[in-house]
C-alpha cells in the first residue's frame, strides 16, 4: 500500500498514546487523515497489555516514590498533587466519551480498587504519617484514612494482617475511591473510535525508515510482516508513540532535539494468582516503599486486577535487565541505541546510578524463594503453589545530559518534539498510561499552536479543569470528582 495524498497525522505504535491522540483529533478535528501502524497483530500488547503494567491508575494516592522524604525528614506534596491532576484529567477525557458513546460502558475498562499504602518499622511509619498529614487535606486527596491498628488495616484489607507477627509495627493509609484501569482495553476502544470516525488502523506493520523530505513532509517506509511486502507513505504529522521503540525512530529521523538522549532498559515480572479464595481476601491496590536503589517504578505492591470481567491479584513487580527496549523486540536494542552524543550521558548515568545497578544485579540473581519472601512480606500466608510468575512490559528509562553530572536518569516521561511541530515522540514510562490524556493535549499545544485557539472550547467541553487546577478550588475539585465518578460508576 503506497499512499500519494499525505496523510494528515501518521500514529506509530498501537498503545495508550497513540490512541489517546488519536481520539482527541478526531473530537477536535474529524476532517484529519489519521492513520496508525503497529508491528504486532493487535495493538495494546506491550506495555498497554493489562499484565504488563499494573492499572493502578496513578494518582500519586498511594504510591510513595512521588513523595519521597528530603534529608530533613519533610515531605513536599506538589509532585503528588500535580500527578493526581493530571489524573483527573484523563478521567474526565473518558468520562466525556463514555457520555458521548465513543467509548462503552465504563466498567469494561475502570473498577473500583481502594488505593493503599503499607510500611512496616516506626521510621517509615513516622514518613507514612508526615505524607497523610501533608495530603489530607489536599481537595484531590478527600477521604484519605491512616492507621497504625492492625484490626482497622486487617478490616481494609485482610492478607495485610492475616497471621503477621503482631509486635511487628504497621501503619497504612487508603483511599476508598482508588480504581484500576485496564489500559488494553481502553486502548483498543479509542482505537474503535478512531476507526468508527474514518481513521485508519494497521497492525503487522513496522515502521522501517523515516526521512524528512525537502516539502517538509514525512516519508515513512513501511514493511506489512505478513509476506515482508514494503510500502510507503507521507505525513504531514507524526507521532512516534511506539514505547521503548521510540527512541531508535526519533534519532532515526534526524531531529536535533533527539541528542543526547538515550534509554536505559528493565525488565520485570509479576506473581499471579487468578485462586478465588485469594483473590477475595483482598481488594485493593496495596504500595510499599522501594528497596534502596530500585527504581521508581519497582516499589512493590499488591494489587487487584480486573481483566476481561475476571478478578485476580497482581505482586511485583521483580526487576531485571536486558538489552531489549521491547518485550518483542531485539537483543541488540540498548547497543544500537548508542551514539556519539549520547554515550557521555549514558557513562555518566552509570557511575552515579551504582545502587541500581546493586539491585538489578541482586534481583537477576533472585529465586522463586527469595521472590516468596519479598510476597510473604506483604501476604504472611501466600504459598508460592497459588501464583505464577509472569514476565511484566519493558520499561526503557530516560538517560539526557546534565550540566553537573554530565547525565541523568530521568523517571518520568519526556516529550520530544521537532522545532517546526512536525514530529513529535514520548520516552519514559511510569505514571505514563494514567497520564495519557494530558500529555497529548500537551503534544497538541506543542505541534498546533495555531489550531489550539480554535479547539479550545471543544477541549473545554471534554474537559473542563483545563486549563486550571482542580487543586487551588475545593469546590470545583469536589465537583468534577463527583462528576465523573457518576459517569464512570465509581467512588468520588
Amino acid at each position: 500500500m503506497n499512499s500519494e495524498t499525505p496523510v494528515d497525522v501518521v500514529l506509530i505504535g498501537g498503545g495508550i498514546m497513540s490512541a489517546t491522540l488519536g481520539a482527541l483529533i478526531k473530537q477536535l478535528q474529524p476532517d484529519w487523515t489519521v492513520r496508525a501502524y503497529e508491528r504486532l497483530g493487535e495493538v495494546a500488547q506491550e506495555s498497554s497489555n493489562p499484565w504488563n503494567n499494573a492499572g493502578t491508575g496513578h494518582a500519586a494516592l498511594c504510591e510513595l516514590n512521588y513523595m519521597p522524604a528530603a534529608p530533613d525528614g519533610s515531605v513536599d506534596a506538589s509532585k503528588a498533587v500535580s500527578i493526581n491532576e493530571q489524573f483527573q484529567i484523563s478521567r474526565q477525557l473518558w468520562a466525556h466519551l463514555v457520555e458521548t458513546g465513543a467509548l462503552p460502558e465504563p466498567h469494561n475498562f475502570i473498577n473500583v480498587a481502594p488505593h493503599m499504602t503499607f510500611v512496616r518499622g516506626q521510621s517509615n511509619i513516622d514518613y507514612l504519617q508526615k505524607r497523610f498529614d501533608a495530603l489530607k487535606d489536599q481537595p484531590l486527596f478527600q477521604g484519605m484514612e491512616f492507621s497504625t491498628d492492625a484490626e482497622k488495616i486487617g478490616e481494609w484489607t485482610p492478607l495485610i494482617t492475616k497471621k503477621r507477627n503482631p509486635k511487628q509495627k504497621i501503619a497504612a493509609t487508603r483511599i476508598e475511591a482508588g480504581t484500576d484501569v485496564d489500559f488494553g482495553a481502553l486502548t483498543r476502544y479509542l482505537f474503535d473510535d478512531v476507526v468508527k470516525g474514518g481513521g485508519e488502523v494497521h497492525v503487522n506493520h513496522q515502521v522501517t525508515g523515516i526521512k524528512r523530505q525537502k516539502d517538509g513532509l514525512w516519508k515513512l517506509k513501511l514493511k506489512h510482516l505478513v509476506g515482508n511486502t514494503p510500502s510507503q507513505v507521507t505525513a504531514r504529522f507524526v507521532f512516534v508513540g511506539a514505547g521503548g521503540g521510540a527512541l531508535a525512530l526519533l534519532q532515526q529521523s534526524g531531529i536535533p532535539e533527539i541528542r543526547g538522549f538515550g534509554g536505559f532498559p528493565i525488565s520485570g515480572q509479576f506473581l499471579r494468582t487468578t485462586n478465588p479464595k485469594v483473590v477475595a481476601q483482598h481488594q485493593a491496590k496495596v504500595y510499599g516503599k522501594a528497596a534502596v536503589g530500585a527504581p521508581p517504578m519497582s516499589v512493590p505492591h499488591l494489587d487487584t486486577r480486573v481483566v476481561n470481567g475476571e478478578s485476580a491479584l497482581l505482586f511485583g513487580p521483580y526487576a531485571g535487565f536486558t538489552p531489549k527496549f521491547l518485550k518483542t523486540s531485539t537483543w541488540f536494542d540498548l547497543p544500537f541505541s548508542i551514539r556519539w552524543h549520547n554515550i557521555g550521558p549514558m557513562l555518566a548515568v552509570a557511575w552515579h546510578n551504582f545502587d541500581l545497578v546493586k539491585y538489578l544485579a541482586g534481583e537477576l540473581t533472585a529465586g522463586r524463594q527469595k521472590k516468596l519472601k519479598a510476597l510473604q512480606e506483604f501476604m504472611p500466608t501466600a504459598k508460592m503453589e497459588d501464583w505464577e510468575l509472569i514476565t511484566a512490559g519493558q520499561r526503557v528509562q530516560v538517560m539526557k545530559k546534565d550540566a553537573k553530572k554530565g547525565g541523568v536518569l530521568q523517571f518520568g516521561t519526556e516529550v520530544i518534539t521537532g522545532a517546526d511541530g512536525s514530529i513529535a515522540g514520548l520516552l519514559g514510562a511510569s505514571p505514563g498510561a494514567s497520564t495519557a490524556a494530558p500529555i497529548m493535549l500537551d503534544v497538541l499545544a506543542r505541534c498546533f499552536p495555531a489550531q489550539m485557539k480554535g479547539w479550545e472550547p471543544k477541549i473545554r467541553e471534554m474537559i473542563p479543569s483545563y486549563g486550571t487546577k482542580l487543586s487551588d478550588n475545593p469546590e470545583a475539585a469536589a465537583a468534577s470528582l463527583a462528576a465523573t465518578a457518576k459517569v464512570l460508576n465509581i467512588p468520588a
